[in-house]
């Protein structure tokens, strides 16, 4: 009588401890198989480009933009104020490059920064500002996850480049710049389209 009356309870919450370990494994799985910034800077590392046949190289850089293109938001974040792939983009000729940039670039882009000139200037000040505020605050996060002090002599853009985009406008800047000042100013413009997507600069005034 005793087996029988503890039978269901020891189903129950063997059932119980099988959908746990499920989940348990869906988990690791799911973890281990997200892309990540360091899991892009291992591969960078692991390849020297300039050793690669022509094939070799254009699968190389194919699997870079694929890696890059799979990462979060955030983790995307960390990876472009990480400089990660930077190495590559200086050995890459200027079709590469171009190819590189456009392959990665967030989808939607140009439509951001027709939206973005559709602005007011103040608008347009304002949320460069809040952009520019966005990445210090994630390059010091970044920065003290790894250990290191704050860097401020570091700016995010150059106050060169900065100039530039308030004088000329920054879709006529970007139009005109070269594809390393189109690397350089990546990070601007994705946290720029996360600000136009979610509005938050606006619901901030």
């Amino acid at each position: 009588m005793l087996t029988s009356r503890w039978r269901p309870v020891v189903w129950i919450t063997g059932l119980i401890l099988g959908i746990w370990l499920l989940a348990l494994a869906g988990y690791t799985l799911a973890k281990n198989s997200r892309m990540t910034a360091e899991k892009v800077a291992a591969y960078a590392e692991s390849v020297n480009l300039a050793r690669l046949s022509a094939a070799d190289r254009a699968a190389a850089l194919r699997n870079l933009a694929g890696m890059f293109n799979a990462l979060s938001p955030e983790e995307r974040r960390q990876a472009r104020l990480s400089r990660i792939g930077r190495d590559w983009f200086e050995q890459m000729t200027e079709a590469e490059r171009g190819a590189f940039l456009e392959a990665t670039l967030p989808t939607g882009l140009k439509q951001m920064l027709t939206s973005f000139e559709q602005l007011s200037e103040d608008q347009r000040r304002k949320t460069i500002d809040e952009s520019l505020r966005q990445l210090r605050e994630s390059g010091t996060r970044l920065q003290a996850r790894n250990g290191n002090a704050p860097d401020q002599s570091q700016p995010v853009l150059s106050g060169e480049l900065q100039a530039k985009i308030r004088t000329l406008g920054l879709q006529t800047f970007y139009s005109q710049s070269s594809p390393e000042t189109k690397a350089d100013l990546a990070p601007l413009l994705e946290e720029l389209q996360r600000q136009m997507e979610t509005g938050r600069t606006f619901r901030r005034r």
